[in-house]
């Protein structure tokens, strides 16, 4: 069964990190690109970060470049996003999406998708 269960969100002050983890189950990592996505409150649901099967990464949202990076652990067969000076309007619930090989920033072409972790970033 194919699955992916994240964790890692919580509440953090403005300029502070999170790491938020997602561990994939029935597939391997080498065969699929894992997407991380958000949607804050009253907004629309956009991608943040992909990782392809090859381990090549994607940003997909200009706000957190160089805050934000993707990496994987292949032994793990998780995909990490390393979130750095958080800002308020980083607040959202993330999930992270599977497909097959190649990143894409269109949410409706991932085929699994964990139940999304809720970050908070407040003082």
């Amino acid at each position: 069964q194919l699955q992916l269960v994240e964790s890692g969100g919580g509440l953090v002050q403005p300029g502070g990190s999170l790491r938020l983890s997602c561990a994939a189950s029935g597939f391997t990592l080498s065969s699929i690109a894992i997407a991380w996505f958000r949607q804050a409150p009253g907004k629309e649901r956009e991608g943040v970060l992909c990782i392809s099967s090859r381990g090549g990464s994607t940003n997909y949202a200009d706000s957190v470049k160089g805050r934000f990076t993707i990496s994987r652990d292949n032994a793990k067969n998780t995909v990490y996003l390393q979130m750095n000076s958080l800002r308020p309007e980083d607040t959202a619930v993330y999930w992270c999406a599977a497909r097959s090989y190649y990143c894409s920033d269109y949410a409706g072409s991932y085929d699994t998708w964990g139940q999304g972790t809720q970050v908070t970033v407040s003082s």
